[in-house]
This record gives C-alpha cells, structure tokens and sequence, in this order.
C-alpha cells in the first residue's frame, strides 16, 4: 500500500506551493468581534418563516438555474430601476467576484485595486490566473480620481477593484470620485459595496451611477447588514451584459433551492433583517469616540468596524484579548487590530478586557 501523500508530494499548481487556506480564526470564545457580522439574529418569527419555506421546497428537482425570483427581489431592494436582467448572485460576494474575474479577467490580464484592502482579492485573482497589482492609497486611506487613474494608466488592467466603504480601513470613496474613474476609463471597474448599509449617508452609492455607466458593477452582501452571513447570498447589480458574461462562466444550479428560499424570506422582510443597522452605526461610532478617550489611534470608518492601535506587538495584544475571551482581527496596517461593532455586552466585554490589556503593556 503507498504511503499517504503530503501537500508537497501532490502535483499542485506552482503558484499554490506554499499557501494556506484563508481563514478568520473560528474560535469558540464569549466574545465574537472579527469577521464584521451583524451580531444580533433573525428574530424566532423570521426563522420559523424561513423554515417553513425550506420545508415547501422541492428538491428531487434541480433548482432554478437562473433564480429569477430572487433577483427581482433584489432588484426591488436595491432600487434605483434596476430589473432581473441587471442583478447577478451567487454563494456569497466572494463567489461573485470569482465570476467577475472569471469572465473579465485571466491569464495576461491584470485586475488592480488599492492598498490596504480586502485580504482575499488576491487569492480571487489566484484563482482565476489573473495577475493581481495594487497600488497605494493615501495616508489617511483615502483615494482620488488621479491616483486611481495613474495606477490605471500604469497596469492597464482589465478589472478595476475599487472598495467603499474599505476593509478593512472604513474609509469610504465619494461618488464624484468614482463617477470620474469610470469616465476615464474602459476596464470593468467593480464598486465593492460589501458594508454600504451602514456608511453615514448609504443613499450615496454607487447604484445612482449604473445607468450612464456601462463598465460599472456594484457588488454587494446580505451577510454584513442583513444578518445573513450563514445564509451565503452575495450579489451585484451591472449593465445586462455583464450578467450575461459572468452567466457564461458560473456552475449550473449553483445557488441551491435552500439558499434561494431562505435569501427570498430575508428580503421580504428587509426591514427586519437591518432593523439593527443604525445601532450598529451608533456604536462604531461610540468606538471612534472611546478609542481616542482611552489612548489609542483610530481610523475613521464608515463602516461596521474600527481599527483601533498603535501597539509595538499587535499579535500579542490580539492574544491577550483572546485569553479573556474577546476575539478580534489580526489584520490590516501594521499596529492595528480590528474590531467588529457588536452588542451592548460584547462591546462592554471589549472596553473592559481592552482597559486591562493597556494597563498590563504600560506596566499598571
């Protein structure tokens, strides 16, 4: 019998030699702050509504390969005259963005977004043979139509990666911005919504800009605002043939008559499901505020999370919130941790193991 095979002694592509799975530590503690969730869970009412829809499924069947009902709802969420032929979907944002590059990207092109950002854009671009460049963003992690536009004049990328608000600084780009970009621009420039819900004005988005715009894509999530991070429904809304394109290059049936059913229940009751969204505004919010009031750096956030620093060893203060049970994000710029709005006695939970870690770094 041969022995089993180790990762090193299968034929794997060479640009995987040496890589790890991603992945956000999931770890069984009190105090859950890292993944940037909504904490707080459908209510008993909506599960029982979504249980109920599971349970009048049909599933000896394939499901709807184009799940036109769940796009006209999400088009009906989102507004701004959008129809089923405008809305794509697939197993969260994540997926979506894989068909995206999928069709628009590949080998000898290049995708290009900003620097710090979104950890798995790289592998997304790994995975789908495209050549993955970046350039940076401000000091203060903003962008401008100019370096936006140099880094495109310099890359000449077919897909261009533009997060607001970004993670995972918070940091959000004006709509006069990116109305600029797409004007001087043919490549796909894909407009990572993933946290607009719960930016100070979400009205500016990039939605109102779709119609004139042709080379637009809007990506959005209902796992952050929505509550439905175990749901898996990501989805973007773009110009017909840029649905079709990324039709051409998805897996039949990929979204399953569960997924489909439980995302349609969620949507018929949005008000519910963001029902807690301007509480979480508020203690982001409260976060900015407290940060500074305790000795700490913050970067302003538009978003659900706050990265909060400097520390001369941030893993060590990531470990010794964990040893009281207050799990947070080892990520972004060097010095920061990130920590994810929660409720009132997560956050509670936070400021007290935070007051003990500062005391213990300055030697009270």
């Amino acid at each position: 019998m041969k022995p089993q095979p180790t990762l090193a002694d299968l034929p794997l592509r060479p640009e995987l030699v040496g890589e790890e799975p991603y992945g956000a530590p999931q770890l069984d503690v009190p105090v859950c702050l890292n993944v940037n969730e909504n904490p707080y869970p459908p209510s008993g009412a909506m599960l029982v509504d979504m249980a109920q829809a599971i349970a009048s499924g049909v599933y000896h069947r394939y499901p709807d390969r184009e799940f036109t009902r769940l796009r006209s709802q999400l088009a009906d969420y989102l507004g701004h005259g959008l129809g089923v032929a405008n809305i794509w979907a697939a197993n969260g944002s994540n997926e979506v963005m894989t068909h995206v590059l999928g069709a628009f990207g590949g080998p000898g092109r290049r995708v290009l977004t900003f620097t710090p950002t979104y950890s798995m854009y790289p592998e997304y671009a790994r995975n789908t043979h495209t050549e993955y460049v970046t350039a940076p963003r401000r000091e203060d992690y903003s962008l401008d139509a100019a370096t936006i536009l140099l880094a495109i004049e310099r890359f000449s990328p077919t897909v261009v990666l533009i997060t607001t608000p970004n993670n995972p600084t918070g940091t959000s780009t004006p709509l006069a911005v990116i109305e600029e970009v797409l004007a001087g621009t043919d490549a796909i420039v894909v407009v990572d919504e993933a946290y607009q819900e719960f930016a100070r004005h979400p009205e500016q988005t990039a939605l109102s800009l779709l119609a004139e715009h042709g080379n637009l894509v809007v990506s959005r999530t209902m796992s952050k605002a929505f509550a439905f991070a175990g749901g898996r429904l990501g989805y973007l809304a773009a110009a017909p043939a840029i649905v079709d394109a990324c039709r051409i290059v998805r897996l039949p049936y990929h979204l399953s008559a569960q997924t489909q059913a439980v995302a349609s229940v969620a949507l018929r009751h949005a008000d519910e499901m963001l029902a807690r969204v301007d509480e979480l505004r508020a203690t982001r919010d409260e976060l900015l505020r407290r940060g500074p009031e305790m000795g700490f750096d913050v970067v302003d956030s538009d978003a659900n999370f706050v990265l909060i620093g400097r520390w001369a060893d941030r893993h060590a203060a990531w470990q010794q919130l964990l040893d009281q049970g207050v799990l947070v994000r080892e990520t972004g710029p060097d010095g920061f941790l990130r920590v994810s709005a929660g409720t009132p006695q997560e956050m509670a939970a936070f400021y007290d193991a935070l007051a003990r870690v500062d005391a213990a770094r300055k030697g009270e």
